[in-house]
């Protein structure tokens, strides 16, 4: 049976604890913190899938190891200007990168709407967030079928 993350249930339980009006400021927090592309990706685009269903360009980049575990590592290119997509990004990496490919995989669906921050953004961008999930989902699953 495999769990989700601990870093992930932290930065939910961070969100849950903070007041609703609070919400959307430690999300932009989170936006502020987004790690640097590595150089090694940064000049090819062409590596990156996008969410198109994200507002803003938002790209990703899975690399699941080859180790028993399968260490996922992810990495996110999203605009300054487009705070809250770069900031679910930013949660995302830091609850999910570095995890294994099971318990990644083992994230519900909804994990987006577990922020609560449903009444602070609009369906649409919650709905990229969960796009943003899904993609991550389905390029492990496919990395491990390769």
């Amino acid at each position: 049976m495999s769990h989700v993350p601990n870093e992930l249930n932290e930065i939910v339980e961070e969100f849950i604890e903070v007041p609703e009006a609070d919400r959307l400021e430690l999300l932009l927090e989170y936006s502020r913190e987004l790690p640097e592309l590595p150089a090694r990706l940064a000049d090819h685009p062409e590596l990156f899938e996008q969410v198109v269903e994200c507002q803003s360009p938002l790209f990703l980049v899975v690399e699941v190891g080859a180790e028993a575990n399968h260490t996922v590592n992810l990495f996110f290119s999203a605009p300054p200007e487009a705070p809250t997509t770069r900031g679910f990004a930013s949660v995302l990496a830091a609850g999910l990168d570095g995890a294994d490919a099971a318990s990644i995989l083992a994230v519900p669906d909804d994990m987006p709407q577990q922020l609560g921050l449903t009444r602070a953004l609009s369906p649409l961008r919650m709905r990229g967030m969960t796009a943003m999930l899904g993609r991550i989902k389905r390029q492990i699953s496919e990395q491990l079928a390769a």
